[in-house]
């Protein structure tokens, strides 16, 4: 009996020393990252917004970021929990499409990115990729009255390249993207 106490508070020992250094290496790589780790929070007419966490913009002015299965609650995190062979997920995700298709006239024949018709899995993604973003850009300009090719470059400016040129995807801040287009005359 007293074998198995000892080794058992060993064992605790050295899993808290595991656990411990793991910790501070996760700790001490998050410091190392543009934003050391922390939210990033954005004001903009008096209004604090975090750019870490997806915003809901229903306006036809401003670019759109990826469904949320939580409306935007961030309180809430969540998918759907629908996987690909589910057929209620197949019919939203074939009506987000129509819809899209829709409101962007002229896309009809261009292929739709996979982001702005699927909630990710925690419902707040911020980000879209460069297409998804791209894919908007005839609608934004039109009801901005604005050239295609001047908010394609502010597309273009605003995405992201991967963390060390490896690490990820391109992407392009949904938030960032509508607050720099606001400013662009």
């Amino acid at each position: 009996m007293k074998n198995h106490i000892v080794t058992a508070f060993r064992l605790t020992f050295v899993m808290l020393a595991i656990v411990g250094i793991y910790l501070l290496i996760v700790y001490g790589g998050s410091k190392m990252l543009p934003t050391k780790g922390n939210a990033e929070i954005i004001t903009q007419s008096g209004q604090k917004f975090y750019a870490n966490i997806g915003q809901e913009f229903k306006s036809e002015k401003y670019f759109h970021g990826r469904p949320s299965s939580v409306n935007y609650n961030a309180a809430g995190s969540g998918g759907s929990n629908k996987g690909p062979s589910n057929e209620e997920y197949l019919e939203t995700v074939k009506k987000r499409i129509d819809t899209l298709k829709m409101e962007h006239p002229g896309m009809e024949n261009t292929k739709v990115p996979v982001e702005l018709v699927t909630a990710s899995g925690s419902g707040l993604d911020p980000d879209i990729s460069e297409e998804g973003a791209l894919y908007q850009v005839k609608k934004i300009a039109e009801v901005r009255n604005l050239s295609e090719e001047k908010v394609r470059d502010l597309v273009k400016n605003q995405t992201e390249k991967p963390f060390l040129g490896l690490l990820g995807p391109s992407k392009v801040n949904v938030l960032k993207l509508n607050i720099a287009l606001d400013q662009l005359k």
